[in-house]
C-alpha cells in the first residue's frame, strides 16, 4: 500500500512539473512567434477592419505574447485602447496600402466623450478621400452615433436602430438594505450630492432630477448636432424621428436618411469590392486593428529631440494606496508617476488624462499635491475623458488648464461620508451580537456595530464640512474665481463638458490631442520640437497572474450568482466607499 501511495504521489508531482514546464514552454514559443509577428506584411488594396463592439480603455499598455492564441489568456482582445486606435487611424490615413475602413461598431461599450474622440478621428481619416463603410444587423444609440460618420451605413433588412433619445437610469438599494436591516450612516455637503441617494431613497430627488435633465440634454444636443452634420438631416428632423421611432424599422430608417442602404452582409461585401474595384472571385484583404498596429511604429515619425510631453493616464475609481488593479487609480502609484515626470528634465510639460467618477477624498488630495509641485516646474494640462467628476475634478482643478469634450461628465464638486451599520443585520439574520469594553468615551469610533451618538455624528459632519471647504477653496483658486461663485456651481452638481466650459469649470473643448497641443504651447514648444511619451507597456508576466485571478473570480461569480452577478459586483464596490468620499452619483447609466 505504501509503495502504491509513493507511485501515486510521484505521478502527481510529475504531472505538476510537466504542467509548469509546458506552460513556460508555450509562453516561450508565443514570445518568439509574437516577436516574429511584429513585422506584419500588409497587402496592397487592403481594408482596415475595425471591430469596436468592445469596451474601451484610455491606453492599452499590456503586452501579451499569447494574444494570437486561443485559451484563457485573452485570445481576442476585449478592450480597445483609444490612444492606439487613434494612432492607427492617423497612420491609415496616409498609408497607400489602406484603401478604406470596414467599421463594425454596432454596440460599443464606453461613454460619449470617448466615442466623440474616436468619431473625430474617423472624420479626420475621411479627409484622405478614403472610404468608411459601416454594416450592422442592429445599432445601439452609441453605435449609431459612431457609425453615422460613415460614407455608407448598411442596416440588415430584419434589423433596427435604437435611435430614440437618451435616458439616464439610477439604481436604488434602500429596499435591499431595509430587508437586510443594514443602516446606511451618511454625512454630506451640497444639495446635489446625490451619490448617497441609492442608499437613502427609492427614487431621485428633485435636485438630482434637475441636474440629470440638464447634463443629459446638453450631451444629447451635442450628439444630434454632430449626427446632423454627417447625415444632412436637421436636428429638428432628428428629434422627430427619435420621438416617432422612425429609425427602428429599416425601411423607415432608409426613408429618413438615417442609413444609406438596407441590405444583407453579402450586399455590403459587394459594395466594398466595388469601392476596391475588384471582382467577386478576388479576396478582400481585411486587416484587423491588432495586426495593423504591428505594421506601424509609434516612433517612426517622431521628431529627433529629447523634449517630451508626458501623458499620464488616471482611469477608474480613486483609491488610497498602491493597488491599481481592477481598473483603479491608486494614489501612491499615480503620485509617483507625476513626481517622476516632474523630476525628468526632458519632460517639458505633463498632460493628465482623467477618466474617473472620483472616490477617496484623501487619495484625491495626495495626488493634487503632486500636481501642484509639478505645476511649479512645468505646465500641467488636464484632459477629461468620459468622466472627470468629484475626485476626478479634484485632480483637474490643480492643473494649469482643463480640456474637456462637450459630452464629458464633470463637476460634482461635493463631499460625502458613508458607513454601514450592520449590528441589526448580524443579530436578526445571523444571530451574532457584539459587546465591548472601552478605555475612553469613543475608543471604538467609528464602528459599524453600534449607533453613533450625537457627539460622534457632529464630529464626522464637521470633518465632511471641512473637506468640502478645502475642496471648494482649492477649486476656486485653481479656476481663478471667487469662492462664492465656485460654490454656486458646486454643491455636488454634475455638469456636461459644454456646460462646464460655459460656467468656467473648463477652459477648452476638445480631446487628448487638443490637450497635448495646449501643453506644448504652454511649454513654448512648436510642432516638431517635442515627442509625446505615453505610459510604458507592462510586460506579460506583470499582468499574467492578475488575469488568471480575475478569470477565476469571474467563473466563480457566474457559477454562484448567475444573472445576479452585476448586482453582486456593485455591492462589492461598497467596500471602497467607507469614509470620506468625493464621488459621482453611485453609477450613471446613459443609454
Amino acid at each position: 500500500m505504501l509503495q502504491f501511495l509513493k507511485y501515486v504521489l510521484a505521478t502527481i508531482v510529475g504531472l505538476l512539473l510537466f504542467s509548469v514546464v509546458a506552460f513556460f514552454l508555450i509562453i516561450g514559443i508565443a514570445s518568439v512567434v509574437g516577436s516574429a509577428s511584429e513585422s506584419v506584411t500588409l497587402d496592397d488594396n487592403s481594408v482596415l477592419k475595425l471591430d469596436l463592439n468592445k469596451s474601451f480603455t484610455e491606453h492599452d499598455n499590456v503586452s501579451n505574447p499569447l494574444s494570437d492564441f486561443s485559451g484563457p489568456f485573452i485570445s481576442n482582445k476585449s478592450q480597445v485602447g483609444v490612444v492606439q486606435l487613434k494612432q492607427a487611424l492617423a497612420y491609415a490615413k496616409t498609408d497607400s496600402k489602406i484603401k478604406g475602413i470596414y467599421l463594425k461598431a454596432n454596440s460599443p461599450s464606453t461613454g460619449w466623450a470617448v466615442l466623440e474622440e474616436v468619431r473625430n478621428a474617423l472624420i479626420d481619416f475621411k479627409k484622405s478621400g478614403k472610404f468608411v463603410y459601416s454594416y450592422g444587423e442592429t445599432y445601439t444609440e452609441q453605435g449609431y452615433y459612431l457609425s453615422s460618420v460613415a460614407d455608407k451605413i448598411y442596416l440588415n433588412p430584419s434589423g433596427g436602430i435604437d435611435f430614440n433619445g437618451l435616458n439616464a437610469e439610477y439604481e436604488f438599494y434602500k429596499g435591499t438594505f431595509d430587508k437586510l436591516d443594514i443602516k446606511p450612516v451618511v454625512f454630506r455637503v451640497g444639495n446635489y450630492k446625490s451619490a448617497v441617494e441609492p442608499f437613502l431613497r427609492e427614487n431621485m430627488s428633485e435636485e438630482n432630477r434637475e441636474q440629470t435633465k440638464s447634463f443629459l440634454n446638453s450631451i444629447y444636443n451635442q450628439v444630434l448636432d454632430e449626427v446632423s452634420k454627417s447625415r444632412g438631416v436637421s436636428v429638428a428632423e432628428l428629434k422627430t424621428i427619435a420621438d416617432s421611432l422612425k429609425a427602428y424599422e429599416p425601411t423607415d430608417a432608409l426613408k429618413n436618411k438615417i442609413v444609406t442602404n438596407v441590405g444583407y452582409y453579402d450586399e455590403f461585401d459587394t459594395a466594398i469590392r466595388k469601392a476596391l474595384k475588384i471582382n467577386e472571385d478576388q479576396k478582400v484583404n481585411y486587416v484587423n486593428l491588432d495586426k495593423y498596429q504591428k505594421t506601424i511604429s509609434a516612433d517612426k515619425d517622431a521628431p529627433n529631440t529629447d523634449n517630451k510631453i508626458a501623458v499620464i493616464v488616471a482611469e477608474g475609481s480613486i483609491v488610497d494606496g498602491s493597488d491599481d488593479s481592477d481598473g483603479q487609480i491608486a494614489s501612491e502609484k499615480t503620485a509617483a508617476e507625476i513626481r517622476k515626470a516632474r523630476k525628468d528634465k526632458n519632460v517639458k510639460a505633463i498632460v493628465l488624462r482623467i477618466n474617473s467618477p472620483g472616490g477617496s477624498g484623501l487619495a484625491s488630495e495626495v495626488m493634487w499635491r503632486e500636481i501642484q509641485l509639478a505645476r511649479e516646474k512645468k505646465p500641467v494640462i488636464a484632459s477629461m475623458s468620459n468622466y472627470a467628476a468629484s475626485g476626478g475634478y479634484y485632480l483637474a482643478m490643480g492643473c494649469n488648464k482643463i480640456v474637456a469634450q462637450p459630452t464629458t461628465i464633470t463637476g460634482s464638486i461635493g463631499v460625502f461620508s458613508l458607513f454601514f451599520r450592520v449590528d441589526e443585520f448580524t443579530k436578526n439574520k445571523l444571530g451574532i451580537t457584539f459587546d465591548r469594553v472601552n478605555t475612553n468615551a469613543h475608543s471604538d469610533y467609528p464602528t459599524l456595530t453600534r449607533e453613533m451618538d450625537d457627539f460622534e455624528k457632529a464630529h464626522f459632519q464637521r470633518s465632511t464640512d471641512r473637506f468640502y471647504e478645502v475642496f471648494t477653496n482649492k477649486a476656486a483658486q485653481g479656476r481663478k474665481m471667487p469662492v462664492e461663485k465656485l460654490r454656486a456651481l458646486a454643491g455636488g452638481r454634475v455638469w456636461s463638458g459644454l456646460e462646464g466650459k460655459q460656467n468656467g469649470l473648463v477652459d477648452e473643448l476638445g480631446g487628448l490631442d487638443k490637450a497635448i497641443s495646449l501643453a506644448a504651447s504652454e511649454a513654448k514648444l512648436k510642432s516638431g520640437e517635442y515627442r509625446v511619451r505615453y505610459p510604458a507597456k507592462k510586460e506579460f508576466f506583470e499582468t499574467l497572474f492578475d488575469t488568471v485571478d480575475a478569470e477565476q473570480e469571474a467563473r466563480l461569480m457566474n457559477s454562484t450568482f448567475g444573472d445576479l452577478v452585476p448586482y453582486v459586483q456593485k455591492l462589492k464596490k461598497l467596500q471602497t466607499m467607507n469614509g470620506l468620499q468625493a464621488r459621482l452619483p453611485y453609477e450613471i447609466n446613459i443609454h
